[in-house]
């Protein structure tokens, strides 16, 4: 099997989980944070949660507080969440499908590429057609090396 064709199968394997996580929007932080939102819903106080962890009242508001931030650290939070008895979930969730983001950069990558020469060919009076240029675009895409296309600004 081609390399190109396991890249394929495993963003269209990706993009079959990440289906389910959408719309991501449902998994918004609370704006207090989720780590007071969960422990304000178990009754836990926030000296009861430093117990847990080991450490005293005033860092585990320090850590809400980072948490809400945006500065809490991933280990950090995974502590916090197994001394509440929950899981941490992490993900990166693309905005569009891998496949599509993979086939607009190649495109994008070919187009460019292909633009220098059509240009010369203008200058020479030998314009290519819209079509010829979308079906050199094309032809392009499935010669290119799939891991060469991001070195392109």
């Amino acid at each position: 099997m081609l390399r190109a064709q396991i890249n394929t199968q495993v963003r269209v394997g990706l993009d079959q989980r990440f289906n389910i996580l959408k719309p991501v929007g449902r998994f918004s932080a609370p704006a207090r944070g989720w780590i007071k939102a969960i422990r304000g819903g178990l009754g836990m106080s926030a000296e009861q949660l430093g117990k847990r962890l080991g450490i005293r009242q005033p860092s585990v508001v320090a850590l809400e507080q980072s948490e809400v931030k945006g500065a809490i650290q991933l280990s950090t939070l995974r502590r916090v969440a197994q001394a509440m008895d929950c899981t941490l979930v992490y993900a990166l969730v693309p905005n569009q499908p891998l496949e599509t983001i993979f086939r607009e950069r190649a495109r994008s990558v070919a187009r460019r590429r292909l633009t220098a020469i059509e240009h010369s060919m203008l200058l020479e009076n030998q314009a290519v057609s819209r079509r010829d240029s979308e079906a050199r675009i094309d032809e392009l895409v499935q010669k290119m090396n799939p891991r060469r296309i991001w070195d392109e600004q």
